[in-house]
């Protein structure tokens, strides 16, 4: 199989999750010049474009081997469900918070070969979905997810719909996700989410990003945070020790 993400550094972050997921359940993971059985397109909707990425990788991965099951999880599938429907190469449509049911899915489309389109109302979650930790990464800094959603609610922005209200990580099960990651040997985290300066607001007034930045910050073999806002690709917050 073969994961695609598009857009932001909170999809790669969920991509690396699924990965570690079906890795367990030992699935062979392969790249994407390689002949592939499933392909898993972690969409985007932010823009225009970002959709029109998005349906372009759907159908170019079914052109690699039409026999292929195709899944489009994400953002893009939370939004507009009905226009995925449309593209007949899609096999299975999974919403942003019906990613942690993913291998069942997939194992269960194997099974029936029924196609299934899981998108759950996400405006009605109310607390973070802890669906697993990873220490995946195929690059020298690990990405860590410390909140979803956001309640801002601009005019020109579809983000809230797509990822619902703001739910924060429990700070407990961070640092034990960071302490996997420097198990491996990563020094540098990027800590990430839809709207990282909202963290906190939803777990009480003791709860921060400051104070969780400080817990990392103390832990041994940590050498470098980034704060990766979303939206902001070209944007970094270094903290050195």
């Amino acid at each position: 199989m073969h994961f695609i993400p598009c857009g932001c550094k909170v999809n790669q972050y969920e991509t690396n999750l699924m990965i570690e997921l079906f890795r367990r359940a030992n699935y062979e993971i392969v790249d994407y010049d390689e002949y592939a059985d499933i392909y898993i397109v972690n969409t985007c909707t932010v823009t225009n474009m970002s959709e029109r990425k998005s349906r372009q990788i759907l159908r170019r991965a079914k052109e690699i081997n039409q026999n292929a099951i195709l899944c489009a999880v994400g953002c893009y599938a939370q939004v507009a469900q009905k226009d995925l429907e449309k593209i007949k190469e899609i096999d299975l449509i999974l919403g942003t918070n019906d990613k942690r049911k993913i291998v069942q899915v997939v194992d269960d489309y194997i099974n029936q070969k029924k196609k299934r389109l899981n998108v759950s109302d996400v405006m009605q979650e109310r607390r973070y979905s802890e669906w697993g930790s990873t220490a995946f990464t195929d690059k020298a800094r690990a990405e860590i997810k410390i909140e979803d959603g956001c309640d801002r609610y601009c005019t020109y922005c579809i983000i809230p719909y797509a990822r619902g209200p703001v739910r924060s990580r429990q700070i407990n099960d961070i640092i034990e996700e960071v302490s996997r990651v420097v198990m491996t040997g990563i020094k540098e985290i990027v800590i990430t989410g839809i709207h990282i300066s909202s963290y906190g607001k939803d777990l009480g007034k003791e709860v921060s990003l400051i104070n969780l930045l400080e817990k990392i910050n103390d832990m041994d073999g940590i050498e470098r945070i980034r704060l990766r806002f979303f939206g902001t690709p070209n944007y970094n917050t270094r903290i050195r020790k």
